[in-house]
Parts: structure tokens; sequence; C-alpha cells
């Protein structure tokens, strides 16, 4: 008998000692050691919603493009219009292949004379092999390895920035600034993946735990995990690579039509845009919906959906009790005729059937800078 070989070490951010001076719980996530909670998930979830929590997204995979072709050439493996995308603005787009399914789901910041992507951290090595292999030698590459990436989200975020760097009042929704916070130069986007207003900040990895315990020292501050990241994220009807998005699901079915421009659309010219562009026009086999669940017990990822007769419509990917709710809410794939808003389905919960609802998606509306 020979012995198993090792896992991989699990890899810590630059926030690490912090997490665990401030009481995080740790868990393994896309290889990392990463906080779940510090409070606790609830109490994280609501502060987001009232005032304002700080995120450490530093496993994100970060890396910056240049070259004169850089726009054209990323829009051979993007759906997102990257040329029309003006400097000081990001994008969110999807990486695709072939057969139209989803790579991962993406930003993309222009810079000016250069663009930086921030990519799930579980796909980063898939990514960056794929950008490497497809325009490599079309463009300047380097994956950023020494820089930490903060998230400061939360209606209180705006007025916490502007007392530490005032230029950010100045900011709207999905534009970005380099900025000076204290004596760090910092890379700023007005963004995040809670359904708040909020910011996402970029800095070296020496100086990330000085600005997050500069961060923290505003009163309305508190920091959040895994946990409250998840709720938020699905009570806002986002997508969570691996769960609710993977390489066999397209952009329409996933409901991310809309990250394809009019000029992309015309033009095609990304992977599997033949395929995704005949589901635009003839409408897909299945759906990403959302559904409201009676009672208090949540669905998890898995849970068979079906009709109220017991038929098949599919399965749920993303499931929690969502907390501004007040009620369990869900997102899955069903089949298209099952689809429509007030579909009534039953989920499977304990191996119970529970009566459910296609409701439209967010489930708690947006507030995104304007």
């Amino acid at each position: 008998m020979t012995d198993a070989p090792e896992a991989p070490a699990l890899k810590r951010t630059p926030l690490f000692d912090l997490h665990r001076k401030l009481g995080a719980k740790m868990v393994p996530f896309a290889g990392y050691q990463m906080p779940l909670q510090y409070e606790g998930i609830l109490a994280e979830h609501n502060h987001c919603r009232r005032e304002a929590v700080l995120f450490d997204v530093s496993h994100m995979g970060m890396a910056l493009l240049q070259g004169d072709d850089v726009a054209t050439a990323l829009e051979t493996l993007v759906v997102g219009d990257i040329r029309g995308l003006a400097a000081g603005r990001l994008r969110y787009t999807l990486l695709t292949n072939d057969e139209g399914g989803i790579v991962d789901d993406l930003m993309v910041i222009n810079g000016g004379y250069y663009v930086v992507l921030v990519v799930n951290a579980a796909r980063k090595e898939v990514d960056f092999a794929l950008i490497r292999d497809r325009i490599g030698d079309r463009i300047d590459f380097e994956v950023w390895t020494d820089r930490a990436l903060l998230a400061l989200q939360g209606p209180a975020a705006a007025s916490v920035l502007a007392r530490l760097a005032p230029p950010s009042r100045h900011m709207l929704f999905m534009t970005m600034e380099t900025l000076t916070i204290g004596e760090m130069k910092c890379g700023v986007t007005r963004s995040g993946y809670t359904g708040e207003d909020g910011f996402e900040i970029v800095v070296d990895d020496g100086h990330a735990v000085e600005l997050a315990n500069m961060i923290l020292d505003e009163p309305e501050v508190m920091p959040a995990g895994l946990g409250a990241r998840d709720t938020l994220r699905l009570e806002a009807g986002l997508c969570l690579y691996g769960q609710d998005l993977d390489e066999t699901t397209t952009p329409v079915e996933a409901g991310l039509a809309w990250t394809i421009g009019q000029r992309r659309r015309e033009e095609g010219g990304f992977p599997g845009d033949e395929i995704i562009l005949r589901q635009m026009a003839e409408g897909p086999k299945r759906k990403r919906v959302g559904i409201n669940l009676q009672g208090k017990v949540p669905a998890r990822a898995g849970a068979a959906i079906t009709d109220r007769w017991g038929k098949a419509l599919g399965r749920v990917t993303s499931g929690t009790f969502g907390p501004t709710v007040g009620a369990p809410i869900a997102m899955g794939y069903v089949s298209a005729d099952h689809a429509d808003n007030n579909a009534l389905v039953s989920v499977t919960v304990r191996e119970r059937p529970l009566p459910g609802r296609v409701v439209p998606m967010p489930f708690v509306p947006h507030r995104y800078a304007t």
C-alpha cells in the first residue's frame, strides 16, 4: 500500500494574522484559509445592510494586461464590449468556451494605458493559463501576487471612505481611481458583490494590515467573513461560480445575456458565439430563477425542484435563509416552461417537498451608487 499524496498546503492572505487576532473562524476556501465569520453571519449580514463591513477578498486572482491590442485580443475570449469600455471604467463580463459554457465571470478594469482583470479564486489558474495560451503572444501579461484586495460594503461605505480619501466622494458606480489612503497608494473601484454601495481596494501586500486597521477603526465598520458574503450576494441575486455558473452553463441560461452588448451580438467573435446567439434568438431550454420557499427551512445546493405533481424541473444551485428577506430563498435552474414569475414549484428539503414560487431577482433591491 502506498501513502496517499498530501493535500497542498492552504495559502494565507496578507491579513491572515489580523483575522486570527479579530477572532475569526477560519475555513478552507479555494485553496486558502479564509474567515467564515467573526461575531456571526447574521450580525455581519445585518451590519452590512445597515452600515458597513470590510471583507478580505485577497484570494481573488488579479492580473495586469498591457499592449496596443489588449481590448481587441481580450474580446476573443470574453462576451463583453471591451473596446468600448472607457478609461476609468470597469465591466462585469464572462469568459466562455467553444460550447458556449462559462469558464469564469470576472471584472475588467480599464486603467487607460493598461487593463486589470479580477477573477474568481478557484478559477484563476484556469483563467490565466487560457489567457496565456490564446492571446499571450499579443499582450504583456503579469499576474499580481503581491497585492491585497479589500471590499468595503454597505450604505455607510461612501462616508467612511470619504473621510479617509476625500476624492472618493466623486466616484460613480463601476468607476475606478488611484487614491491615497493615509500614506498608501491604492487602486479603488466603486463596486462589490453584496448589492450594496461600496468599494473594492487594491493595495500592496505590505500595507494590507495597515489599511484594514485604518478602515476598521472607523465607527461604522465591522469585519465580515465568507458566510455573510454568501447570504448577501444571494439576496442580491448574484451568482457564485462553481455553484450557479460552470462550463456547462451558457450566459443565456444563467440570465446574463445582458453582459453581451449590441456590437458583440452583431459581430460575435467570442468563444461559443453561435450557440449563445442562437439561444438569445430562440430561447434556452432551461433558465436560472429565484425561488421563495414557504416555512423557515432553507434549501441547499443540489435540492431537487419539481412541479406540483412531482415532475422533475431542475435543481437548486444556491440556497439560504435570507436574513433581510426573513424567509428561505434559493436560486436554481428549471426548464424554461416553468421559469415564469409566480410559477408554483416544489423543492425537496430533508426528503420532504416544500411549496415554493418562482420570483424575480434580486430578492433585496440593489442600492448601488448612481
